[in-house]
C-alpha cells in the first residue's frame, strides 16, 4: 500500500472513530436527559384526591397515567362514594381534588369547602346521560301503551310522566295492552341502585319527582310530599345494589326475566359495547324525556389541581380515552364515531335535558325516602 493510500485509510478510520465517539457521546447525553426527566417526574409530588367509581378505570389506564406524568400532574386517587366526599371536606381531609359523579354531589362538596374556607374551582371534562337499558319486546309494549315512542331503530324515548304514573298505579306488565311478549304478573318498575348510597338512584329520584310534581321540585315542603309517595318505587324493588355497576350486571347477566328496565348511566352500555364489539340483538336504550346528563365534576382545591382539571378537559388524548370508557365529551361527533362500529344505537344529540334540584332539596328527598324505606 503506497503512502497516499495509507493516509486516506488512516483518515477514514479516524473519521469513523470520531463519528462513533460523537454518536456515543450523543447517545450518553440523550440517556442522561431521559434519566433526568424520569428522575424529575418521579420527584413530582402526587396529587391526592377522591374519585367516584365512574372514573376509577380511567385513572388506572396506563395511557392516562403517562399523560399525567408527562405534564407533571401524577395522581394518587382514592375511590369513595360521591356523597361521602362532602363529609371528607368537613372532616378536614387534605385532598387536592374531588371527582364526584354528578352536579349535586359536586355542589355539596363546594358548599362544604366554602364553610371550611377552602377556595374551589369546578370542571366538567366529560359526562353521560341517564338512560334505561331495556329489551326490544319490553320497549314495544311501552310504545303500544303510549309510554314510549321510537326515535330510531333500537332507540326509544320514554315519557317519564306516564311511566311514573303507571308505576305508582301499581300496573303489572300483564295489565298492559299487547303484553304477550312479556305477559308476567310482575309490577312495572325500573330497577335502580340504593338511593341512600348511590348517585344514579338520586338522579332517578330527581326525574320521578319532577314527573310527579309537574316540574322540578324547588321547595322543601313539596320535596317531602313527593318523596313520601315515591318511596314505594324503591321499597317495592326489594334488594338494591349500592353501586350502579351491580344494577347493570343484573341487566346483562340475568336478562329480561329479572331486569326488564334498568336505570343506568349511558356510558356503562357504551363501554360494554366497545369491549364486546357489539351488544345482544334485543338490547335497546331508552332515553327518559326529560333526562339528566350526569356530569363527572372535577373539584379542584389548589392551583396544581386546577391545572389537572384543565388538562382533563382540553387534552385531546385524555378526551379520546374518556370516550373509550363510554363518556361523552365536548365533541359529539367524536363520541358518535367511536360508538358506531359496535352497532349500539344511541341518541346522538340530546334535546330534552333538565338540571336536577339543588343539593339541599335532593338531600331532603333522599332523607325522606330513606326513612320510609325503614318502615
Amino acid at each position: 500500500m503506497n503512502t497516499p493510500t495509507k493516509v486516506l485509510v488512516t483518515l477514514a478510520l479516524l473519521a469513523g472513530f470520531g463519528s462513533a465517539v460523537v454518536f456515543s457521546l450523543r447517545n450518553q447525553h440523550q440517556q442522561q436527559i431521559e434519566h433526568q426527566a424520569a428522575v424529575e417526574e418521579a420527584s413530582v409530588e402526587q396529587l391526592n384526591g377522591f374519585i367516584a367509581l365512574d372514573v376509577e378505570e380511567f385513572f388506572k389506564d396506563p395511557r392516562v397515567m403517562k399523560v399525567l406524568a408527562a405534564n407533571k400532574l401524577p395522581v394518587k386517587p382514592t375511590r369513595i362514594g360521591s356523597r361521602e366526599m362532602a363529609d371528607k371536606v368537613a372532616a378536614g381531609a387534605k385532598a387536592d381534588f374531588y371527582f364526584p359523579s354528578g352536579v349535586v354531589a359536586a355542589n355539596q362538596i363546594a358548599d362544604a369547602a366554602r364553610q371550611a374556607k377552602i377556595t374551589t374551582a369546578q370542571y366538567a371534562p366529560f359526562y353521560t346521560p341517564m338512560v334505561i337499558a331495556s329489551w326490544e319486546p319490553v320497549a314495544k309494549i311501552l310504545v303500544d301503551n303510549g309510554i314510549a315512542k321510537p326515535l330510531q331503530p333500537k332507540v326509544y324515548a320514554v315519557d317519564m310522566d306516564k311511566l311514573t304514573q303507571a308505576m305508582l298505579a301499581r300496573k303489572r306488565w300483564k295489565d298492559l295492552k299487547n303484553a304477550g311478549a312479556y305477559d308476567v304478573s310482575r309490577s312495572v318498575l325500573v330497577s335502580t341502585t340504593d338511593v341512600r348510597r348511590s348517585n344514579s338512584a338520586a338522579m332517578y329520584l330527581a326525574l320521578t319527582s319532577g314527573a310527579l310534581n309537574g316540574d322540578m321540585v324547588t321547595d322543601r315542603e313539596t320535596a317531602r310530599k313527593v318523596a313520601v309517595k315515591l318511596a314505594e318505587l324503591f321499597k317495592r324493588q326489594g334488594y338494591q345494589e349500592n353501586y350502579v355497576n351491580g344494577n347493570f350486571e343484573d341487566y346483562i347477566s340475568q336478562g329480561i326475566g329479572k331486569t326488564p328496565l334498568a336505570w343506568i348511566y349511558e356510558n356503562q352500555m357504551v363501554t360494554y359495547a366497545l369491549a364486546k364489539k357489539g351488544v345482544a340483538a334485543d338490547m335497546v336504550l331508552m332515553y327518559p324525556q326529560p333526562t339528566i346528563t350526569n356530569k363527572v365534576v372535577f373539584v379542584a382545591t389548589n392551583e396544581r389541581a386546577k391545572a389537572l382539571g384543565t388538562l382533563l378537559s382540553t387534552n385531546a388524548e385524555l378526551q379520546g380515552i374518556a370516550v373509550e370508557y363510554g363518556f361523552r365529551i365536548a365533541d359529539p361527533e367524536r363520541f358518535a364515531q367511536a360508538v358506531k362500529p359496535t352497532g349500539l344505537a344511541i341518541e346522538t344529540r340530546l334535546a330534552n335535558v333538565v338540571d336536577p334540584p339543588s343539593f339541599e332539596i335532593m338531600a331532603e328527598m333522599i332523607e325522606v325516602v330513606s326513612k320510609e324505606m325503614t318502615q
